[in-house]
């Protein structure tokens, strides 16, 4: 209903193409869909260059919008060499993946979910599970200091005694802005803190980034929280991290593949006692819903309309 409000008559809007109740991501049928299309809206589907290329080819595709914030899974690169103009919305969850991630290290400390599963069953112990500590006279580590890692800096400042973060693009100036400190490499902020949240995007160079020498250099006892991308994670080193007290806790909102059920280390951390499971679920609420779909399908019209670059969120 969002965009046929803004497309009125002007545009048909199809919603993908589906079988069995699942959407088709990939496969001929797919391909030929993506081809009729003036304007290509990707939310989780993979955008390969073999499809750009395909896209181009007929000359029709005019922009293509990344609905959400990251842009691993559409190749930027062969839409920029191919002329498609592109753009992403990379600003409009920053609160709801902040709270989330905050939402997910309470869970952890508290140990929330083990007290659930408990009292479910029948049973009723203060004991269950593991001691929190004060976080006041905690510190927290933040990998990826962009919109989102900021506001997680700003939102902590209540729980925390300390907050430290590390990105090699951001200068210390900016980090000491939001109340945080910054340190020059992954080992000092892995080694220096108690909690350690991850909200890097995903590129290239830095698939696995927490792997087992990084879980090596974690303080006794760390709790490790992801809401950014699931190929950022070594599943099975956090899983050895688990298993031998490297990390005394571990939540996630993402996974590689998406659905843990299709990667067997990731089935086991999904139902590890000491993992907190959510799923993809971090920039969710009313709110951001309505903005993300109003504001996509708001930026296709004025490219159709206009034939202009778009304003906002540009990536090609």
């Amino acid at each position: 209903m969002i965009e046929r409000e803004i497309f009125g008559a002007n545009a048909d809007v199809r919603l993908g193409l589906s079988e069995d109740g699942r959407f088709e991501t990939s496969g001929e049928r797919f391909r030929t869909y993506l081809c009729a299309a003036d304007a290509v809206v990707v939310h989780r589907a993979r955008l390969t260059r073999e499809l750009v290329t395909a896209l181009a080819a007929t000359g029709r595709c005019r922009v293509v919008a990344r609905q959400g914030v990251g842009t691993d899974n559409i190749d930027v690169q062969a839409l920029r060499d191919l002329g498609i103009a592109s753009f992403h919305v990379p600003d409009y969850c920053t609160a709801e993946t902040a709270d989330h991630a905050l939402a997910l290290v309470l869970a952890l400390d508290r140990d929330i979910c083990a007290q659930d599963r408990m009292i479910r069953r029948g049973h009723w112990s203060t004991r269950v599970g593991r001691i929190p500590r004060r976080l006041g006279r905690r510190t927290l580590g933040i990998i990826g200091f962009g919109r989102i890692g900021s506001t997680v800096a700003r939102k902590a400042s209540v729980f925390f005694g300390e907050i430290l973060a590390y990105d090699p693009e951001v200068h210390s100036d900016a980090v000491e802005a939001h109340g945080a400190r910054a340190v020059d490499s992954l080992e000092e902020l892995a080694s220096c803190s108690d909690v350690l949240t991850l909200h890097a995007s995903l590129n290239t160079n830095n698939y696995g980034l927490i792997n087992r020498e990084f879980l090596r250099n974690t303080r006794e006892g760390a709790l490790l929280v992801n809401t950014a991308r699931g190929p950022l994670v070594d599943s099975d080193a956090v899983l050895e991290a688990l298993e031998t007290g490297a990390l005394s806790g571990y939540a996630t909102d993402v996974y590689a593949p998406e659905n843990p059920a299709d990667n067997a280390s990731n089935a086991l951390l999904a139902r590890h006692e000491r993992v907190v499971s959510t799923s993809h679920r971090g920039f969710l609420s009313q709110e951001s819903e309505v903005s993300l779909r109003r504001r996509v399908a708001t930026e296709v019209a004025y490219v159709l309309r206009t034939g202009q670059a778009p304003r906002y969120g540009r990536l090609s």
